[in-house]
């Protein structure tokens, strides 16, 4: 009885700690600071501690290779964003003018010769680009794709116990240039790991959670993995799976039947779990459970590990668009690429979730990974914030747009690629459905675009048949893909732009699914999507500037973002959330003609002088301030809305029916611009504009009170010029200079300067349209964190936060 006991207790021990080691929190994947370690498995960290070069260097994959001399770092490491700016970097302006070459890391480590028995593992989330890694002078491997994850073994190649190292050696080389047409980063620019399993073990990547029964009284989890068996004799194994629901309880607790797992082969295994009373993964709701997957041998435990998922159906339908947990409604999505402006590539989670938080409030519900597989950890974040995500592949197949462009690669690698993201991906409830490319200019060729289409569509269907596949169409009216065939091979029809065309294909053909895969921000190609049922939904271009994609020096960044580099929202962002935003809302601009380009001004005197837009800005501080007529430009969601200048109605418009904005002739006087929306009479919302005086003092301002000693944890303090009345100043340019006191550092500044060369790695930074940023990072688990900005001629400020042990979880992080 008491042995009876003890096996019990011990086997109730060995889940609880599990259930603790699976506990999800907003930065657990993206690097653990310390090790992760279950009854059967390490996992660490192996960010720390790298040496790095930024050039060549011959024999520096050999362990005993001398680089005493090269820079001590942390990664992830994106180390083009260092700069300089220079408009003859082999880059160009499809890489921002950012620079490219070789570089190397390395990184000196032990083991303890208790591990000397186990399996080890190298896992990168990413390396940017044409990678090669070595252990100990092992060449374990080469992958060219900078955006995939992958994993090496480094069992039977290391040296165990406390006084023998080893030497991990990464090589990344960009220098065939130009190789994208935006910013691409350089070097180990995402997370790596390290992890030490027991011979027989969960595969990599090999667990897969499904729901294929999903309703309100009960939902059907099916868990399947693989295992292997790396040892030298069979195994007889069983999985357990746990199931933890969103708030980390254990609500269900089964075991597969016992297989015997010969030396050197693999097994299936395959459970299907009931669910009572489920809560559903929705855009509102996302709630995450986990699935914690044992290997078990007799009352051994030879591994685990833990498997976050979302319990959702979603589906496709020809004649009305996109459907989630029986809802119908529109996909409002944008289009993101990889880099976050002054973090260049290597990006902290806390800064996509400030960018992703800052896109929510504008009605977007949905994101596209143009035009490449994101980091695990952005789609973590796009579980917990609730979502919908695109994920592609490939900007392009067999035919590239650049000398240097993944086309050189795709024969070789596209499928391993392909295979690895999708295993590496499917669990995530918010991705919604595979992109195999974007305007693939393979597709002139009829027969080689539908042979390559139909093999990448079975790769996506056989690691993953319960997403849809499509593919972002490029003038699908000039290479016939709607007549040839090439279209109908999709699961569901994309199409770039051209809103009429895929109307009139699904018209054509009224069986296809059809999808806006990249729009653009005008009226038109809203109420194409708001007024067509079939149009499961658009993906603007884009959600937020980027660097890259520069037309000409001295750009280095495009503007097509409903959100800046900083994330501050542009006037078109307003006008989007008056279209999908259910929130009562109300925003000014003025609209004015470009300023005149000057004879030495990039593009005088060309057609593109003639193509300039107008331009929307945001104050009632106009640079002429004599009495004129300004064109305001009001947005809102509301009803009616009235304006109001100093005081005086300047009269109340109606929503029109076609959501164009409503526009007022106003004649100019200082003072303060007012708008006010009203719903069945009521006001709801208001926003008003006030003439700005001459500079006079500096505010900070940031999102958050405290900040977290870990890589993914940044706060972004923002500095704004204002005059006496606390009023935004425009037109200031002020170099504003930031200096800390406390546990913390500037890591980086930034604006909003698409023209700007100034270095992002400096605690100085000019004000563009008045406004700048400090990023922060916190040093230490205590203290207080204290930031002051001064400027010539200006009032200085300061501000402070608190360092503390753990990030903060927000209310996005804490769903």
């Amino acid at each position: 009885m008491r042995r009876s006991l003890l096996k019990r207790f011990v086997a109730r021990l060995m889940l609880l700690m599990l259930v603790a080691c699976a506990q999800v929190t907003p930065y657990s994947r993206a690097a653990a600071q310390t090790r992760s370690v279950s009854p059967s498995r390490t996992t660490e960290s192996f960010d720390k501690d790298w040496r790095f070069l930024k050039s060549d260097a011959k024999g520096a994959e050999g362990a005993g290779f001398d680089d005493s001399s090269w820079r001590g770092l942390d990664v992830p490491h994106d180390w083009s964003i260092e700069g300089p700016f220079d408009e003859k970097n082999p880059t160009g302006g499809a890489g921002g003018f950012l620079p490219a070459g070789v570089g190397w890391y390395r990184k000196h480590f032990t083991l303890p010769a208790s591990a000397s028995h186990r399996h080890v593992f190298i896992d990168f989330d990413g390396i940017m680009a044409n990678s090669d890694v070595w252990i100990n002078g092992f060449h374990l491997g080469h992958r060219p794709y900078g955006y995939v994850s992958f994993r090496y073994e480094l069992t039977g190649h290391l040296n165990f116990g406390s006084d023998k190292q080893n030497v991990l050696a990464v090589r990344a080389d960009n220098s065939g240039q130009p190789a994208s047409r935006w910013y691409t980063g350089a070097g180990l620019y995402r997370h790596v790991r390290l992890v030490i399993t027991d011979p027989v073990h969960i595969e990599h990547w090999s667990t897969f959670v499904t729901t294929p029964k999903v309703e309100v009284a009960e939902a059907t989890v099916r868990v399947e993995s693989t295992v292997v068996n790396q040892s030298d004799a069979p195994r007889n194994v069983s999985l357990q799976i746990t199931l933890l629901d969103p708030d980390g309880r254990a609500i269900q607790n089964v075991s597969t039947k016992a297989q015997e797992i010969a030396a050197g082969k693999s097994v299936d295994f395959r459970q299907e779990i009931a669910v009572r009373s489920p809560k559903i993964w929705d855009i509102d709701h996302p709630y995450i459970y986990r699935a914690v997957t044992q290997v078990r041998a007799g009352r051994s435990t030879l591994d685990d590990e833990t498997t976050t998922f979302g319990i959702r159906e979603f589906h496709f339908d020809a004649a009305t668009g996109f459907w989630l947990n029986g809802r119908n409604f529109k996909i409002k999505g944008v289009c993101l690429h990889h880099d976050a402006s002054a973090f260049g590539a290597a990006v902290p989670l806390s800064a996509w979730e400030r960018r992703l938080e800052a896109l929510k409030q504008l009605g977007v519900n949905a994101i596209r990974t143009a035009h490449n597989p994101p980091s695990p950890e952005f789609l973590d974040l796009c579980d917990r914030m609730g979502f919908l995500v695109m994920d592609e592949m490939f900007d392009c197949w067999t035919v590239g747009k650049n000398p240097f462009d993944y086309h050189l690669y795709f024969r070789e690698w596209s499928l391993v690629d392909l295979r690895d993201t999708v295993r590496r991906d499917r669990n995530h409830p918010s991705i919604i459905i595979y992109s195999a490319g974007n305007e693939i200019h393979d597709t002139q060729k009829a027969e080689l675009a539908k042979e390559i289409l139909t093999s990448l569509v079975a790769a996506f269907h056989e690691s993953d048949p319960t997403r849809p596949v499509t593919q972002a169409l490029f003038r699908p009216n000039v290479s016939h893909d709607y007549d040839n065939g090439l279209a109908d091979l999709l699961d569901v029809v994309g199409q770039n732009y051209r809103e009429n065309e895929i109307l009139a294909a699904h018209q054509q053909k009224p069986s296809r699914k059809i999808l806006g895969t990249e729009n653009g921000h005008t009226r038109e190609a809203w109420i194409a999507l708001r007024d067509n049922p079939p149009y499961a939904g658009q993906f603007l271009w884009a959600g937020v500037d980027y660097l890259g994609e520069s037309r000409q020096w001295p750009n280095v960044a495009d503007n097509f973002g409903l959100l800046d580099r900083t994330d501050r929202r542009k006037p078109i962002a307003f006008q989007r959330e008056s279209w999908w935003s259910a929130h009562p809302m109300v925003y000014i601009t003025r609209r004015v003609a470009p300023t005149p380009l000057a004879p030495t001004d990039p593009g005088y005197g060309t057609a593109a002088q003639e193509r300039r837009p107008q331009v929307l800005l945001s104050d009632w501080t106009p640079r002429e301030r004599e009495t004129h007529e300004e064109n305001v430009e009001v947005y809102s969601n509301c009803e009616q809305v009235e304006l109001f200048l100093n005081g005086k109605s300047l009269g109340a418009k109606q929503r029109p029916n076609d959501d164009s904005p409503r526009n007022w002739k106003v004649p100019f006087a200082p003072g303060t611009l007012k708008a006010v929306g009203m719903n069945n009479g009521q006001s709801v919302a208001t926003y008003e504009l006030r003439t700005a005086g001459k500079p006079a003092k500096i505010l900070l301002t940031t999102e958050r009170s405290s900040l977290a000693p870990v890589w993914d944890d940044v706060a972004f303090v923002e500095a704004v010029v204002v005059d006496e009345n606390g009023v935004v100043v425009p037109s200031a340019n002020d170099l504003i200079s930031f200096k800390v006191t406390g546990p913390g550092a500037v890591v980086a500044v930034d604006s909003a300067d698409n023209n700007s060369h100034e270095p992002f790695q400096a605690t100085e930074r000019r004000a563009y349209q008045g406004r700048c940023f400090a990023i922060l990072k916190a040093s230490a688990p205590s203290g207080r964190i204290t930031l002051t900005a001064t400027a010539n001629g200006l009032t200085s400020n300061t501000i402070t936060i608190n360092s503390v042990a753990t990030p903060a979880s927000n209310g996005a992080q804490a769903r």
